[in-house]
């Protein structure tokens, strides 16, 4: 698949930091995609977040097109233990990115979460044994 996203006028730049749990979901997700992305829906504010390894992105349902904000230049190795958050930039280009961001703040972690949960087995394991000769 192939999604082309635009980026308008580049209205803030702020250093944060991303909590560790987080940040490493969001990169077992990227690992566990074949493509290296991973396609986060966060139904609760009708956004799709973009992941890849340099970067999250979240577009709005309203405009498919534009990225509204971005986190960037994510910087893992300043960690001293895999439990420490992750330093990064975030980039706003939508007007009211600052209330979006605090909504993305609740409500992406939410979204990582149950797309985590999908891909678990709830219960014990079993191996079926199918009989070779027998014909369906």
């Amino acid at each position: 698949m192939e999604i082309t996203l635009y980026r308008d006028t580049e209205l803030k730049r702020e250093a944060r930091s991303l909590p560790a749990p987080l940040y490493n979901l969001a990169r077992r997700l990227i690992a566990h995609s074949p493509s290296g992305v991973a396609f986060v829906p966060v139904r609760n504010m009708q956004y799709l977040a973009i992941l890849e390894r340099g970067e999250f992105v979240f577009v709005d349902h309203l405009d498919k097109s534009c990225i509204c904000i971005a986190w960037q230049h994510f910087r893992p190795q300043l960690r001293t233990s895999l439990d420490e958050p992750v330093s990064y930039e975030a980039v706003t280009y939508h007007p009211d990115g600052t209330a979006i961001m605090q909504r993305l703040l609740s409500e992406f972690p939410k979204a990582l979460q149950q797309l985590d949960a999908r891909d678990k087995i709830d219960g014990p394991s079993k191996v079926l044994k199918f009989d070779r000769n027998r014909s369906a």
